[in-house]
């Protein structure tokens, strides 16, 4: 058995008291270390199946991702959203892949800097007790026989180094295609998957199918002898819809044990159209099955599957606000599964207020609706310092307002805010700059 890094206070709470402040546990420390039983990822502690919500960065190669590899984005991530696992998805053959295209740096510098980032992901995901994934992302390079020799030594030396992490898992080769075959995959895996065992005898390998990861059904048919290994399946919910499923489904009714490390609710090139009601049949279906699954990707790279704005410069602390529409999607979905619940963000500052003194002492003010303002709050006074001053609340998306019968004569200062609702907690906004009227008639 692995040695466990994660050790429960409970102790402590007996020693000094119940008065001591316990964090609620981490997925890890509850589960420790994984292993595969049947179809599902269970923990090797309880026994219990064990679900990942996971995200995937974007490449870790480029400043679409490697950025957002921080424990201060992934405790957002955690905390906020739900997540308990990170994938940390390095390229293998693009610019500043591991195995090729090192442009004016040589080869081993490259390597040595991706290295670099996935130990900084592997630790921040420790010390938050999260499960991490280090994913050799194959893509361009099609067949992951290509660069075999590149990913056995990588993965041995990974996996000697992590060898006593509970947390970690190994996914060996991300998307195989360009005609690349079941039996050239498991060529490769069976080269591959022993260098892992001889430093880490238990650890879970995740294993890539034909066609961009989506063939789970021919893997099904003829799969590797090895205990914990599970094998991959990606999907893009525009693109990939019913027939995908019943791939899926014939590999899980022959008891493949299949991890989804990649999903997203745009088309299959990670951008066009978001289809959330297709990602809602797939993510209902991996829940029945007690499935893991990953979105892709925490970036703010301009293309519809990004989780993030592309005009979000935050690299952690990101507020509903931060999130793009998949991003949106994705996290309420992960907050529910968690229970988590939604907390109102701040809105945005009222702008366009007019006020005009209408027939009867009458006070018309009228503003600009604010995206996903609950209501408003109408402050108005006789002093330009807002003393005594009375204030109405608008529980409607309406942006008008008239308050009757002020006195003539009086000058009236009237300001606007808006404010949020969710789950019981409202959050208001900064007052618009205030304009003044007099009443005349």
């Amino acid at each position: 058995m692995k040695r466990l890094f994660y050790v429960f206070v409970l102790g402590l709470v007996l020693l000094f008291g119940a008065g001591v402040n316990v964090s609620a546990a981490t997925t890890v420390e509850q589960n420790g270390a994984l292993k595969v039983s049947g179809t599902k990822l269970v923990s090797q502690k309880t026994g219990k199946t064990v679900k990942l919500r996971g995200v995937s960065t974007h490449g870790i190669n480029w400043d679409v991702g490697y950025p957002y590899i921080s424990k201060n984005a992934f405790k957002t991530l955690r905390d906020s959203y739900g997540v308990n696992a990170i994938r940390l998805a390095m390229y293998t053959q693009d610019y500043d892949g591991y195995c090729t295209g090192a442009g004016s740096a040589s080869q081993n510098e490259v390597q040595k800097k991706l290295k670099e980032r996935i130990d900084k992901g592997v630790q921040a995901a420790t010390d938050l007790g999260m499960y991490v994934i280090i994913d050799w992302h194959v893509l361009q390079d099609k067949d992951p026989n290509k660069f075999k020799k590149q990913s056995k030594t990588f993965f041995k030396e990974m996996s000697k180094k992590y060898a006593a992490y509970d947390n970690v898992l190994y996914e060996i080769c991300n998307e195989p295609n360009g005609g690349t075959t079941w039996s050239e995959i498991k060529k490769y895996a069976k080269e591959v998957i022993p260098v892992i065992r001889a430093n880490d005898p238990d650890a879970v390998i995740i294993v890539g199918t034909p066609n961009w990861s989506q063939d789970v059904d021919v893997a099904a048919a003829s799969p590797l002898s090895y205990e914990n290994v599970m094998y991959t399946m990606h999907f893009y919910s525009a693109t990939h819809k019913s027939d995908m499923r019943n791939k899926l489904q014939t590999a899980l009714d022959k008891n493949l044990p299949v991890l989804v490390t990649e999903f997203g609710v745009s088309e299959a090139s990670g951008n066009g159209t978001i289809d959330t009601k297709e990602a809602g049949k797939w993510l209902d279906m991996l829940d029945k099955n007690e499935m893991s699954y990953f979105a892709w990707s925490l970036s703010n790279k301009p293309e519809s599957a990004s989780l993030l704005k592309a005009n979000t410069g935050k690299k952690s602390g990101w507020k509903t606000s931060d999130l793009s529409k998949a991003g949106k999607w994705v996290f309420a979905r992960y907050q529910k599964a968690a229970g988590i619940k939604k907390t109102a963000s701040k809105p945005k500052k009222v702008s366009g207020l007019t006020v005009k003194n209408q027939k009867g002492r009458n006070l018309k003010i009228s503003y600009k609706k604010v995206s996903g303002a609950t209501g408003y709050e109408i402050s108005y006074s006789t002093s330009k310092n807002f003393a005594k001053n009375k204030t109405k609340t608008v529980k409607t998306k309406k942006t008008s307002y008239t308050v009757k019968k002020r006195k003539k004569g009086k000058t009236y200062y009237v300001r606007v805010r808006a404010y949020k609702t969710a789950n019981g907690s409202t959050v208001k906004g900064s007052y618009c700059t205030a304009k003044k009227v007099k009443i005349k008639k």
